[in-house]
C-alpha cells in the first residue's frame, strides 16, 4: 500500500491528549518536554491538567496540537512505524506545521515557537467581534464562493471567502461576521442542508487576516527550513513540494489562503495514495478523507491503544 501521514487542525484538541503516549513512551514524552522549553512554560500541564478555555485559545491550541502530533509520531517510530515508510505527508492549516516538523524541514523548538507566534498573530488580526467563521453543509467548494460573493456584492468594504474546502459536503467560509451571517442565510436560500456560525475567535483563511501573514513572513525568515524528508502537499496548492523557498512563501500565503483539503487528498489519491493514517488528536481528517474519496483506508492514531492495534 501506499501510505500517507495527515496532522489535525485546531478543533481536534482536548484536555488530557497525548498524555498516554507520554506515559508509555520516552519519547513521546520528551516532545512536550522540548516544546515546553522552546516556549518558556509549561504547555503540557495546560494540555494535560488545564482548563478548555484556556487550551481552545488559538495561541496555546496550535502549538498543543502539534506536540501531541509529534509525540504520536515519535511513539509510532519507537514501534517500526516511521515516517520513511510514507510516501506523502499533509496537515490542515496548523497541521501543516506539524507536518513540516514530522519530515525534518523545521525543528521541533522553531515549529512550537512559529505557532506561538502564529495564533497571537492570528488571534489579534482582528478584534474580537468583527469577524466570524461559518460552515456550509450540503453545497461544493464552487457553490460556497458563489455565496461568499452574493454575500458582499452590495458590501464592497466587507470580506467573505470560502476559506476551507474540507470535503464534498462541507465549506467553511470566513469573514466579516455581518457578511457571513448573510451568507448563512443566502447559503440556505441555495440548498444547503445546513448553514451556522462556528464558535471560532477570529475569521482565518481570509484576507482579514493579512497582518498575521505579515508577521509570519517575518517570522519565517528568521527560522532555517530544509529540504524534507518526505515531500508535503501544501494546503494552498493540493500538490507536493519539497523545495525550502517554495515552503515558505506558501506558509505565509497559507495564513490567507484556502484550506484546499479535498483537493489535496483527491492529489494523493492520484499519486496512489490508498491509505492515510491521521497521526495526533481527534478523527476529523479520517471523517473527510472517507467522504472525499472511500477507497483510501484510514487509521486514528493518537493513543497507545492504537499503536498496538498495529502490531496486530
Amino acid at each position: 500500500m501506499t501510505k500517507a501521514f495527515v496532522f489535525p487542525g485546531q478543533g481536534a484538541q482536548t484536555i488530557g491528549m497525548g498524555r498516554a503516549l507520554a506515559d508509555a513512551y520516552p519519547a513521546a514524552h520528551a516532545v512536550f518536554d522540548e516544546v515546553d522549553e522552546a516556549l518558556g512554560e509549561k504547555l503540557s500541564t495546560l494540555i494535560w491538567e488545564g482548563n478548555t478555555d484556556q487550551l481552545t485559545l488559538t495561541e496555546n491550541a496550535q502549538p498543543a496540537l502539534m506536540a501531541t502530533s509529534i509525540a504520536a509520531l515519535k511513539a509510532l517510530e519507537v514501534e517500526g512505524f516511521g515516517i520513511d515508510n510514507v510516501s506523502y505527508v499533509a496537515g490542515h492549516s496548523l497541521g501543516e506545521y506539524s507536518a513540516l516538523a514530522a519530515v525534518g524541514a523545521i525543528s521541533l523548538s522553531d515549529t512550537a515557537r512559529l505557532l506561538r507566534i502564529r495564533g497571537r498573530a492570528m488571534q489579534d488580526a482582528v478584534p474580537v467581534g468583527v469577524g466570524a467563521m461559518a460552515a456550509l453543509l450540503g453545497l461544493d467548494f464552487e457553490a460556497a464562493k458563489d455565496v461568499a460573493i452574493a454575500a458582499t456584492k452590495d458590501f464592497k468594504d466587507e470580506v467573505c471567502q470560502a476559506a476551507n474546502d474540507n470535503d464534498p459536503t462541507q465549506v467553511v467560509i470566513s469573514g466579516h461576521k455581518p457578511a457571513v451571517e448573510r451568507a448563512i442565510v443566502i447559503a440556505k436560500e441555495n440548498g444547503a442542508r445546513r448553514a451556522m456560525l462556528l464558535p471560532v475567535s477570529a475569521p482565518f483563511h481570509c484576507a482579514l487576516m493579512e497582518p498575521a501573514a505579515r508577521i509570519m513572513a517575518q517570522a519565517l525568515s528568521e527560522v532555517a527550513i530544509n529540504r524534507p524528508s518526505v515531500p508535503i502537499v501544501a494546503n494552498v496548492i493540493a500538490k507536493a513540494v519539497n523545495d525550502p523557498a517554495t515552503i515558505r512563501s506558501l506558509l505565509v500565503d497559507q495564513v490567507t489562503g484556502s484550506v484546499r483539503w479535498r483537493e489535496s487528498v483527491l492529489w494523493m489519491g492520484a499519486q496512489g495514495v490508498d491509505e492515510i493514517w491521521e497521526i495526533g488528536a481527534g478523527k476529523a481528517l479520517s471523517s473527510m478523507i472517507r467522504r472525499i474519496d472511500r477507497t483510501i483506508a484510514c487509521k486514528n492514531i493518537g493513543t497507545p491503544d492504537a499503536i498496538a492495534a498495529l502490531q496486530g
